[in-house]
């Protein structure tokens, strides 16, 4: 093994005296930490330009003051008892700081098919050619862009060739990627959702573009005050808007498409968790109603998993190459052996069976969770499509949203508020087991009366 010693910046006469204090210093700060095995004195010798004997007795010398222990066949390593001096106090995790997972953003993460997804890596390492190892394409590999055209256009209804396709790292990355593309077409002003997801005012001020909020009521976004505002572009999450849980209504989607056509402008569409629909069949996207007019964003953080940090976006091709060449510069392409395998997963099907146990899942806990709050607290209001991975609960107006939202997290809560315009508070239950739902909307519930207290 490896250890960087620096026998030249340590103090001491011989070099003996140089490397006992080197040794002592890097378990001291912790750079060599408890149970951590040391090269052997051969090694380290070689490694120093010093004879062996000066490693040999600088290792006794550690050994008889208890920085080092030796063991037959176990070599040199740090004794236990060694500590940093200045060691910080380690984080909590977050599991050790909630008790009851409501975050709006997370899928069930125990439920990720990691065997399917493992068995789906191994056939990937196994059958790759080595030259497809090299430098990645930035628009992404065939396979994947292949893949999710045929699963889009049969599951969401979008027109996409899979020229068309450019595989990003998450939403995010692909929202920045699309403004960025917008703004050097000449874009300056953009619309967004009010109340809506940070990430989109985020990403479009990082490009240089001017957001221009417009408010959300029960049906979406309305498109009657977009149509009287000077803007280019609009994001939009039609089939299930965060945080309202609304649906875009049937009007409103003609309306924006016609505000689109009418003027050259650009819709991008948040298609973050369509797949999961519980009443009826998952509303198609806008992108397979006016394929020049709208990009399509999705990704896998809501159907399998936040951390696979796999994006794709359906782009117009006046934009695909523009788009490329950012994500070439940029270095954002994910790896390809996860791109193959993500595709192996969808054209073996794996991605289908994956979602219609979430959604039977998803299904359960939703009603579980209406039930529980039903229950607690009759006299408050729960609305949001019955959809994606969470429900939306009206607070008092004379209460403060914030105030409940710290009431909460002091009783070990996850959750998010809404927060603009009237007080709720949006209530995930993808994240939490079955049996945990009931206390949990107990634990809100004192959260509430905790707040009023404050107040």
């Amino acid at each position: 093994m490896d250890l960087h010693i620096d026998l030249a910046e340590a103090p001491g006469r011989s070099l003996r005296a140089r490397l006992e204090h080197a040794l002592r210093e890097a378990m001291r700060t912790g750079r060599l930490a408890a149970d951590e095995r040391l090269p052997s004195t051969r090694e380290l010798a070689v490694g120093l330009g010093v004879s062996r004997g000066v490693v040999v007795d600088a290792y006794a010398q550690l050994a008889a003051e208890g920085y080092l222990r030796t063991a037959r066949g176990g070599g040199t390593r740090v004794a236990a008892a060694v500590a940093p001096t200045s060691q910080p106090t380690p984080e909590p995790t977050r599991a050790e700081r909630i008790r009851y997972d409501l975050s709006p953003f997370r899928p069930a993460l125990g439920a990720i098919p990691r065997r399917t997804l493992m068995a789906a890596l191994a056939r990937v390492l196994r059958d790759t050619p080595d030259e497809r190892l090299g430098l990645p394409d930035p628009a992404g590999t065939f396979e994947l862009r292949a893949a999710l055209s045929s699963y889009l256009g049969r599951v969401r209804g979008v027109q996409a060739a899979a020229e068309q396709l450019v595989i990003t790292s998450g939403t995010r990355n692909s929202l920045g990627l699309v403004w960025r593309a917008l703004a050097a077409q000449g874009a300056r002003r953009v619309a967004i959702e009010d109340p809506g997801w940070s990430g989109v005012e985020e990403t479009a001020l990082d490009a240089g573009l001017q957001p221009v909020p417009v408010p959300v009521d029960e049906d979406g976004l309305r498109v009657e005050e977009l149509t009287t505002m000077p803007v280019e572009a609009v994001a939009v999450a039609p089939a299930h808007q965060y945080p309202t849980g609304a649906v875009l209504s049937a009007q409103r989607r003609t309306a924006i498409l016609d505000w689109a056509r009418a003027g050259a402008r650009v819709v991008i569409e948040d298609d973050y968790d369509a797949e999961y629909r519980y009443d009826h069949q998952p509303i198609g996207s806008l992108q397979g109603l006016a394929p020049d007019h709208v990009i399509y964003a999705g990704s896998s953080s809501k159907t399998v998993a936040p951390s696979l940090r796999l994006g794709w976006i359906v782009v117009p091709p006046r934009l695909r190459d523009r788009i490329v060449e950012s994500k070439r510069t940029a270095g954002t392409t994910p790896t390809p052996i996860f791109q193959l395998a993500f595709a192996d997963l969808i054209e073996r099907g794996e991605l289908d069976r994956h979602l219609r146990r979430q959604r039977r899942r998803y299904q359960q806990q939703r009603a579980a969770l209406l039930t529980a709050l039903s229950t607690e607290m009759p006299e408050l209001t729960v609305h949001g499509a019955a959809a994606g991975l969470y429900a939306v609960m009206e607070l008092p107006h004379e209460l403060d949203e914030t105030a409940v939202l710290e009431a909460a997290r002091a009783r070990g809560l996850a959750l998010e508020g809404r927060g603009t315009g009237a007080p709720g508070l949006v209530l995930g239950y993808a994240d939490i087991d079955a049996a945990a739902i009931k206390p949990a909307v107990s634990e809100l519930a004192a959260s509430i009366v905790d707040a009023r207290r404050a107040d």
